[in-house]
């Protein structure tokens, strides 16, 4: 009888968790908060009113942090010069722990500086009605002067029950608790057995129940953190091509009637800032990029113009958005902008495309594997389709296997890794493993290649969920070096990719491409990155990039006696000319020595101080870009890459077979009727030297030992696994 009724309270005690909870129109203060990730908010960011002015100007370039657990969430976007900003922004956030409030932080945006703080507040979650919109003002102070006003933001908040996750959850562990529960029923019977005349203690009945319960908050707490790599953006939706022609009587912001202008683009996260064009109110860029699509219905694009001003901070010239969502797709749109806050126009081209051109899946679904998804792709880079979509170049599967002896980032001695493919502008996530030192991913990436000469980027990430994640380590591998179907084990490198760090990744790499494809995307310009990071001044850097320099200065030694004819009079009027554009830059450095004298009277000790970083930073660049531009050169010819080597002999071969049979005057004449027509025939073509574009497929020295594959420990031997030759 005792038997029967405690497995009788067994069977029922995990029903608790199986119960619905009507969350409708209540508080959340009955809905119990042991229970993580269950949660959606959505935010919209309404304005703000009589905030405090941090510039000289009487005013603020306000914009706003949301934190929740120390980690930030969501950044808006900056709003030039207003107290009273309006933003009408929108962040969607998966919310673990109710008990944890928001944080809401403003700063006002400092080019060059820190950021001044504006003030700050908390929103309790807690005290939030579910499933009802919430219109919220918070009051702003700031924690060391109390008593100051610092103004309100005005919030719209919607707290809603993650109640599909939490099914799964928890039928997956309602499944697992009947099993367990007949196995304690089985134990308890074959106990009963052999304890016939002896009743079974109470102890083993609740143990039993307690493991199973114990299990249930292990089950429920993975399940639930592996909920966070839905937070990452694994693939898009569609891609936004750019190109930004040109802009129109912009407003002039130096004291000599000009500006030096260059654009911002900013979607999501996403961002891209365009080339400076120095002393114009008309600049004509003509550049081309791709933003990332998420959202089904579209985005926003924030464009904004500046001023660049050395050594002090930037003029901001005017702004302007483009609402994705108004525009149709499969279809080039041209725009014309009228920029807010400032003067002038922009004249932008924006195409929106669907996109199939990346996936993820697991290891047993593979393309190439299947023999007649191999044959489509073999057939679609063939050498008969070579003028059938010029951009797909070629085909990449990258799998993700494993890695082995990674560093350990915290304290407990273990990693949370996740593993990040890039190859240009394309960046897909694998999940997190936690706690491993020895992770296994076995994800399956394909890439659409644009570009034969691009760099595949695989890197390791320690996933932290109170800060930013930490680096362990990356390798960088050129496509056309790849060894297709053969599993490999790359030794790690630092950031830098200058020297080896803890651990290896295994990576099985397949490249299918169309050559002649590949050899004519070679002569158009390379697809640039959303936004390369701010340089920085290194000493080290700088000394480098003096040495290559003073190398390739030795190998073109032969300028030095051309420069020295001029000096001899060899030719009479070649030095007459060099000594008149001697001259006249000398003249015009003198200018700008006077201009300089005068405005630095009006610059402060910091401005100076930055300007002569400005300069240094240039003088560093321009010692890379030379280094760089002679290295190239001696790579093309020293077979660093033989496909690029034997493209320049075909070409140089064609060139002299056309010389042969057609006079040169009759090809300098094509040659001029195309260049000096292009304009007229394609009036947004963008400019580009297809010998310079050449070239920069080339690596520099410095690219060839970031590139460079380092010898693993002879004790990690991957088993390889060879393939049929498919490139």
């Amino acid at each position: 009888m005792l038997y029967s009724c405690k497995l009788k309270s067994v069977c029922n005690l995990p029903v608790i968790y199986n119960k619905k909870i009507n969350t409708t129109g209540t508080s959340n203060t009955d809905v119990p908060l042991a229970v993580p990730g269950m949660y959606q908010l959505d935010i919209t960011l309404r304005r703000g009113q009589s905030l405090a002015a941090r510039d000289r100007g009487g005013t603020s370039d306000p914009y706003v942090k949301f934190k929740i657990g120390g980690k930030e969430v969501f950044r808006s976007k900056i709003i030039h010069k207003s107290l009273n900003p309006v933003w009408e922004e929108k962040a969607c956030l998966l919310v673990e722990h109710l008990k944890e409030p928001l944080y809401i932080k403003v700063f006002d945006y400092d080019f060059g500086l820190q950021d001044d703080f504006m003030g700050s507040a908390f929103l309790d979650l807690t005290q939030l009605e579910l499933n009802r919109p919430t219109d919220v003002t918070v009051t702003l102070k700031d924690p060391h002067y109390p008593d100051h006003d610092l103004g309100i933001i005005l919030l719209s908040v919607v707290l809603t029950p993650k109640e599909g996750e939490h099914r799964d959850v928890q039928s997956s562990i309602h499944s697992f608790l009947h099993w367990r529960i007949y196995e304690i029923k089985t134990m308890l019977m074959r106990k009963s057995w052999k304890r016939s005349s002896k009743e079974l203690s109470e102890n083993e009945v609740v143990g039993s129940y307690f493991s199973v319960k114990s299990f249930f908050w292990r089950f429920q707490t993975q399940s639930l953190r592996l909920s966070d790599i839905h937070r990452k953006p694994h693939l898009w939706r569609g891609i936004v091509s750019i190109t930004l022609i040109e802009g129109r009587d912009l407003k002039a912001m130096d004291s000599n009637g000009l500006s030096d202008p260059y654009v911002k683009f900013r979607l999501g996260h996403q961002k891209y800032k365009s080339k400076i064009m120095p002393k114009t109110l008309n600049p004509q860029w003509r550049e081309q990029f791709d933003f990332h699509l998420y959202e089904e219905r579209g985005g926003i694009i924030d464009i904004t113009a500046w001023d660049k001003d050395a050594g002090k901070r930037d003029d901001f010239i005017g702004r302007c958005q483009i609402d994705l969502s108004a525009l149709s797709r499969e279809q080039t749109h041209k725009l014309e902008l009228q920029l807010e806050e400032g003067e002038g126009h922009l004249v932008l081209l924006v195409t929106l495309t669907a996109s199939a051109t990346v996936s993820i899946s697991d290891l047993s679904i593979n393309s190439l594997e299947d023999p007649k998804e191999r044959e489509e792709i073999l057939k679609r880079y063939s050498p008969l389709r070579i003028f059938h979509n010029l951009k797909d170049v070629g085909f990449l599967q990258v799998k993700v296997i494993r890695a082995e002896g990674l560093m350990a980032a915290d304290v407990t001695g273990k990693s949370d890794p996740f593993c990040v493919v890039e190859l240009n502008n394309d960046r897909l996530l694998t999940h997190t493993v936690y706690k491993n030192l020895n992770p296994e991913w076995n994800k399956v990436f394909t890439f659409n290649i644009k570009d034969i000469h691009s760099v595949l980027e695989v890197t390791v990430y320690d996933e932290d969920r109170d800060r930013s994640a930490d680096f362990l380590g990356k390798v960088a591998i050129p496509l056309l070096s790849i060894q297709n179907g053969e599993q490999k084990a790359y030794v790690l490198k630092n950031k830098q990719l200058t020297g080896p760090t803890k651990g290896v990744i295994y990576l099985e790499i397949d490249v299918i491409f169309n050559a002649v494809k590949a050899s004519l995307r070679t002569l158009i310009p390379k697809e640039q990155k959303y936004i390369e990071e701010e340089n920085r001044l290194s000493k080290q850097l700088l000394l480098r990039n003096f040495i290559r320099m003073k190398r390739c200065v030795m190998v073109l030694v032969n300028a030095a006696y051309y420069i020295n004819s001029c000096f001899d009079w060899d030719s009479p009027a070649r030095s007459l000319a060099a000594f008149v554009v001697v001259e006249d830059m000398l003249e015009d450095e003198e200018e700008e020595d006077d201009k300089d004298d005068k405005d630095s009277e009006k610059k402060g000790f910091i401005n100076k101080i930055y300007a002569i970083q400005e300069v240094c930073i240039s003088v560093q660049n321009i010692l890379d870009e030379v280094a760089s531009f002679g290295e190239r050169i001696k790579n093309t010819f020293n077979w660093t890459i033989p496909f690029l080597s034997w493209l320049a002999i075909v070409a140089l071969c064609a060139f002299t077979v056309i010389l042969y049979f057609i006079p040169l005057r009759y090809i300098v004449l094509v040659w001029g009727i195309n260049k000096f027509t292009k304009k007229l025939r394609s009036p947004y073509a963008i400019d580009n030297n297809e010998l310079l574009d050449f070239l920069s497929r080339v690596p520099s020295d410095v690219q060839v030992v970031q590139y460079q594959e380092l010898k693993p420990d002879p004790s990690h031997s991957p088993c390889k696994r060879k393939k049929n030759n498919l490139g």
